[in-house]
């Protein structure tokens, strides 16, 4: 019995392990548990305790049809990666409301299980999490709204009497379900992903326009829903034209941004700095242009192989994300080559932020698989810095033009250091030169502009 059970243990054992799941931090996984045995915890409560009624149930069924009416519509427009914004809050706002607080446990679950059969199979412990994550935001708004609604509303949870006090307590419900949502999914997110900016994902301008208007929208139709349920009817072309108009701003979004990597792509990044550069010669202000190129990246390609060339990059556009400030733009400018705008930033602290960066990028841990356990892949970067200083006039071609002949100093210099050239001093650049000690060494030198990029990557 054990010798033939054994190895099927070892085999379910090897299988679980292969789930994401085992890869994240033990705390991250003690969250997650933790915050689904509530949510599970939540709903055994609620179905001890709640009666069950045919009217409810009739409610139910008809606002859960429209959450699914929706998903398919997902289906269609497809299901990005990364965080989703979508509009299923119009429908199941109604559901924290106006049924009991079972009900609100129930709707993400169905939701999610649909949008994993329908629209895009996500790692399962990441479904699960999200829907216990959304319930127990749902249902601490249910709670808050009983609470509420019987301190300040009449017998009735309904607006039947006074409709003004019933709108700013259902808005108020709304706003504690979002921050609660927000908090334990974001929580999630910055813990497997520490680099990740919280405040730009969840807080950016568009992130919470879109927002409001959904918990806008999710009020006027729960007010419509509690005076007659028919009222779904006329909200759903309407919900679903809202639905539209989100994903064509994330088209938008994406149009900007290279596929890979997340980063601007050429023709954005360009467009966006020479408009900075213009504005920076305007207002006399200073500005700096980088061209960064991994050094022997066709080496990479040949020796690990394309899967670890592209892991490569994406592991560098991640440290521009989580080095470069929030006004700075991060392009990919082509194929192994990124590029850099910062703006309001003096030639000195252009160099230092370029040694900043080519130094994480040399440290950088990019493990290429093999049969022994992987090996450990050294990455380093060239980078050739322009500087426009306060009172330049200089056009962005130029800039561009003086950054790429910075670069090629960088590459014949012998790779894995950065040469600037400064306005300030005309032809004039500057190279950090890493030491056998891991500091740079800088030193002044002659620029002479090379007649062609020559030296190979």
């Amino acid at each position: 019995m054990d010798a033939t059970f054994r190895p099927a243990g070892r085999k379910r054992l090897l299988k679980v392990q292969a789930w994401p799941i085992s890869e994240l931090p033990r705390s991250l996984i003690v969250f997650i548990v933790t915050v689904v045995l509530i949510d599970v915890a939540a709903i055994a409560v609620g179905a001890a305790v709640l009666p069950v009624h045919a009217h409810d149930l009739i409610a139910f069924g008809v606002l859960a049809a429209c959450n699914a009416a929706t998903v398919e519509l997902t289906r269609r427009l497809s299901e990005p990666e990364g965080v989703v914004k979508d509009v299923y809050t119009i429908w199941e706002l109604p559901v924290i409301v106006l049924l009991p607080f079972l009900y609100a446990l129930l709707m993400p679950i169905a939701r999610l299980a649909l949008t994993q059969w329908r629209v895009r199979r996500a790692p399962t412990y990441r479904r699960v999490f999200t829907a216990a994550a959304i319930g127990i935001a749902y249902g601490s708004a249910s709670l808050a709204f009983r609470g509420l609604a019987h301190g300040v509303l009449s017998s009735s949870q309904t607006p039947a009497r006074d409709v003004s006090i019933w709108i700013l307590v259902v808005a108020a419900c709304a706003v504690i379900q979002w921050v609660v949502n927000q908090i334990l999914v974001l929580t999630a997110i910055k813990a497997s992903e520490p680099e990740t900016k919280v405040r730009k994902a969840a807080f950016g301008s568009e992130s919470l326009r879109n927002d409001v208007t959904e918990l806008c929208v999710a009020v006027l139709a729960t007010l419509a829903i509690a005076m007659s349920l028919l009222a779904v009817v006329i909200a759903l072309p309407l919900v679903t034209l809202l639905q539209r108009s989100f994903r064509h701003a994330q088209l938008l979004k994406d149009a900007r941004a290279d596929s890979k990597t997340g980063l601007l792509n050429a023709a954005t990044w360009e467009r966006d700095s020479a408009a900075e550069v213009a504005r920076a010669v305007r207002t006399r202000t200073p500005l700096a242009v980088a061209m960064l190129d991994i050094d022997r990246f066709k080496g990479i390609n040949d020796t690990y192989g394309h899967m670890v060339g592209d892991q490569v990059i994406k592991e560098i556009a991640r440290a521009l994300t989580s080095l470069l400030r929030d006004y700075d733009l991060a392009g990919r400018f082509g194929g192994e080559e990124f590029s850099l705008l910062l703006p309001q930033t003096r030639a000195v602290d252009a160099f230092r932020i370029a040694e900043r960066v080519r130094a994480n990028i040399a440290g950088l841990c990019i493990i290429a698989p093999g049969a022994s356990g992987g090996e450990r892949v050294h990455v380093t970067v060239s980078i050739g810095v322009a500087a426009l200083d306060s009172g330049s006039r200089r056009e962005f071609a130029e800039l561009m033009a003086a950054a790429d002949a910075a670069l090629y100093r960088a590459k014949a210099g012998g790779r894995d250091q950065v040469q600037m050239i400064s306005t300030t001093r005309g032809l004039s650049a500057v190279s950090s030169i890493p030491r056998a000690g891991g500091q740079a060494a800088e030193a002044p030198s002659v620029f002479r502009r090379p007649a062609s990029r020559a030296v190979s990557s």
